[in-house]
């Protein structure tokens, strides 16, 4: 019996060894600065080839992974790609996206740019191994608000040939669901007056959508109601009769300091959502 249960032991902690061993095993690469203009049609001005940029980092000796394609914060008036040391070494790709920014640019051309980046990926992801049935669009505030606008609006991907719906899933970080300030900075409505129109994630809702990840920081500290904007996204794409819409509030965490912990989310969700389409 005893020698039985020795066995059961070491066996188990083999598995546990050989596990550990080849996830160390996994080498990755980073390739700086590819350009995904070229998924638009004619001529390219010098400011969209500056900021019509990405990296992709991503496991080299690794095939089938998953792929975040973030985008960055800073209001839609600045900002760089940057990839988290949170989503590094976890076995998926991660392609930080640079896009166009306001002034230089009006709205939409900052949203197309965002739908341009990830037209460029699921173009792309599988000859650096990558699955393009398991691409995630995340980022954080202005970043957020992109991938939401891309995600739920089908009109920008389908500009490129792609449907949205084919996104595994979306998760914006304390992103605005109503019309961007940047946006209304453009209109001149001043940012503490909100509006909803086909700017707005919220003017989207639709039963449909790629299973929906909201994650924000403490209300008591978050930007300009931006947990009560996402609750009150959650609450509507329940009501329009979404399965697969969940709601995360980082207590303790203001409107930067939520960016970190909400990596953790992010990769547990990537998880999540794909055993689910496993099944």
């Amino acid at each position: 019996m005893k020698l039985k249960l020795l066995f059961l032991l070491l066996s188990f902690f083999g598995i546990l060894c050989t596990a550990f061993s080849q996830e160390n095993s996994v080498s990755y690469k980073l390739i700086e600065n590819l350009p995904y203009s070229d998924v638009y049609e004619g001529a390219k001005t010098d400011y969209m080839l500056e900021r019509c940029k990405l990296d992709i980092y991503y496991p080299e000796n690794k095939k089938d992974f998953a792929t975040v394609v973030w985008f960055h914060g800073g209001g839609l008036t600045s900002g760089q790609k940057y990839i988290a040391n949170e989503l590094k070494n976890k076995g998926i790709a991660v392609v930080a996206v640079n896009y166009r920014l306001y002034p230089k640019v009006k709205c939409p051309v900052y949203i197309d740019d965002a739908a341009a980046s990830v037209a460029w990926v699921f173009r792309n992801i599988e000859k650096y191994g990558g699955n393009r049935a398991k691409i995630f669009v995340s980022g954080h505030s202005a970043g957020g608000y992109l991938a939401s606008m891309i995600g739920l609006d089908k009109s920008y991907l389908s500009k490129f040939g792609i449907d949205a719906d084919s996104i595994a899933g979306l998760v914006p970080f304390s992103g605005h669901t109503i019309t961007h300030m940047a946006v209304r900075d453009e209109m001149g409505i001043k940012r503490e007056q909100p509006i909803v129109d086909k700017y707005a994630p919220l003017y989207h809702v639709r039963p449909d959508a790629p299973p929906l990840v909201l994650i924000t920081g403490d209300r008591e500290l978050e930007m300009l109601g931006r947990y009560e904007e996402n609750a009150y996204m959650y609450r509507m794409m329940k009501v329009a009769g979404h399965q697969k819409t969940s709601l995360y509030e980082l207590d303790g965490f203001d409107h930067g300091a939520m960016n970190g912990p909400a990596n953790h989310i992010l990769l547990k969700q990537i998880d999540q959502i794909l055993k689910l389409k496993q099944n």
